[in-house]
């Protein structure tokens, strides 16, 4: 019973840090490093505000991904990012959980049925092929939060 009680005082009083929606709650992010080292360090950095690499190699063939979890899709400056990310963007619309793994998943599939647009495209041409990588890519990606 202790146990439990212990268990229940911590999901309460951690239920504020995840209140705004953007903290994976399903992902491994251990599990999710492994897939952003096998897959995406290729295109894509974490680098933070003041440049330092924290995951993946300098690339720069898709956008910095340090702070993704909740920011709203494509603000990088100096990122090309396709019409339809900005489109969103520009909507209001922010990386969630849903977004990212839905996108990773199918980025122009996605991009299509979210703006309701048959012509929307992205630039993104690689595919996760399994949901649980996709989730476990946004759990890691989350644990780098922007200031």
């Amino acid at each position: 019973m202790k146990k439990f009680t212990i268990a229940a005082a911590f999901a309460v009083l951690s239920a504020p840090a995840f209140a705004d929606g953007h903290a994976a709650t399903v992902g491994d992010a251990a599990a999710g490093e492994e897939q952003f080292n096998r897959q995406c360090v290729a295109c894509h950095v974490v680098a933070d505000a003041s440049g330092e690499v924290l995951a993946g190699r300098n690339a720069r063939t898709g956008p910095n991904l340090y702070g993704i979890a909740g920011r709203p899709m494509g603000t990088i400056e100096d990122f090309r990012y396709s019409d339809a990310i900005i489109e969103l963007g520009e909507a209001g619309t922010v990386w969630t959980e849903e977004a990212f793994v839905g996108y990773v998943q199918d980025p122009t599939g996605w991009l299509r049925e979210t703006l309701d647009n048959r012509r929307a495209r992205g630039k993104m041409a690689y595919q996760v092929r399994q949901e649980e990588q996709a989730y476990d890519l946004y759990a890691y990606l989350a644990t780098f939060a922007a200031e």
